[in-house]
């Protein structure tokens, strides 16, 4: 049976608060951001002795911690911000045992100098392709010697976004050490939109085998193309609401499929959980209720 859980991100509160809010929704897991207001990794470095904490107040709430969030531009074209990316990136995994599951999750970035998510041409290039494989096998090979996984979450702005270069990620990079997240919504620009079914049938028959944890927002048709942020207490990525012709709301709220996304995410991975994004607190409990209500009328 498939879970249904959420980042703890979307709650700007101390860890105790925020395992309480959580609790109160009866959600079932949770993706980890370190971001709390009593304990923020992006702005102090963990230890064992804090990542151990974490975990067992999760542990004690019942509340199985399924990824660990560690979002960065691994590829930002200035070197120095690039290492120090790499670096918190590389911190997160170190600790992700510490913290009580072995899989850290990141995009994999853009040049984009302004923005973690918005398109720029050089992309598109194969040198910045073998840039990104070449970090991203490091980053994997730091992860085997801790135990941990990096799961990637491809972007259709970010260098890896289609499924052919996912395919091609793990051609060149193997699959020891390395993840997918499934989000179907991260595959859709203008092109793929008047195809939703197409492009999610094609998102299973290729990349199923690869995945670990899946994500639940929607896509909808952008009125506005530039990048859009929701108006929340929480960091870029999970204010973060779309750039470009495809706009990505809260599940329920736009026209994705989830019928068809959850039948096909339970043939392959029936346990798999299933982790809500892309809302603000008010909006909670209407995106789990869609969500749960979808697991239930497909029977997953």
């Amino acid at each position: 049976m498939i879970s249904t859980g959420i980042f703890t991100g979307y709650y700007p509160y101390t860890i105790d608060e925020t395992i309480a809010k959580i609790k109160a929704s009866d959600f079932s897991c949770v993706q980890l951001d370190v971001s709390f207001k009593d304990l923020d990794a992006t702005k102090e470095p963990l230890t064992k002795e804090k990542a151990n904490m974490i975990r067992d107040k999760f542990r004690d709430a019942n509340l199985p911690i399924i990824a660990i969030s560690a979002y960065t531009n691994f590829v930002h074209p200035d070197p120095v911000k690039r290492q120090e990316n790499i670096d918190y990136l590389k911190m997160m995994i170190r600790y992700a045992r510490d913290l009580g599951c072995p899989y850290v999750a990141s995009e994999t970035g853009t040049y984009n100098e302004e923005s973690d998510w918005v398109w720029d041409d050089r992309n598109g290039s194969e040198k910045v392709f073998d840039e990104a494989i070449e970090i991203i096998k490091d980053i994997t090979a730091y992860a085997r010697d801790y135990g941990a996984t990096f799961i990637v979450e491809n972007y259709v702005n970010n260098v890896i976004g289609s499924v052919d270069q996912v395919l091609r990620m793990f051609d060149e990079v193997g699959t020891e050490g390395i993840g997918l997240i499934c989000d179907p919504t991260n595959y859709f620009d203008e092109a793929h939109f008047g195809n939703i079914d197409g492009t999610l049938n094609e998102i299973f028959d290729k990349l199923a085998p690869y995945m670990k944890i899946a994500h639940a927002k929607d896509i909808m048709k952008a009125v506005d193309t530039s990048e859009k942020h929701a108006d929340i207490d929480a960091d870029a990525s999970h204010s973060f609401r779309g750039s470009g012709a495809i706009e990505l709301p809260a599940a329920g709220l736009g026209v994705l499929n989830y019928d068809l996304y959850v039948k096909r995410l339970a043939e392959t991975h029936p346990n798999i959980p299933l982790i809500i994004e892309h809302l603000d607190e008010g909006d909670i409990e209407r995106a789990k209720a869609f969500v749960d209500g979808t697991l239930k009328k497909v029977g997953v």
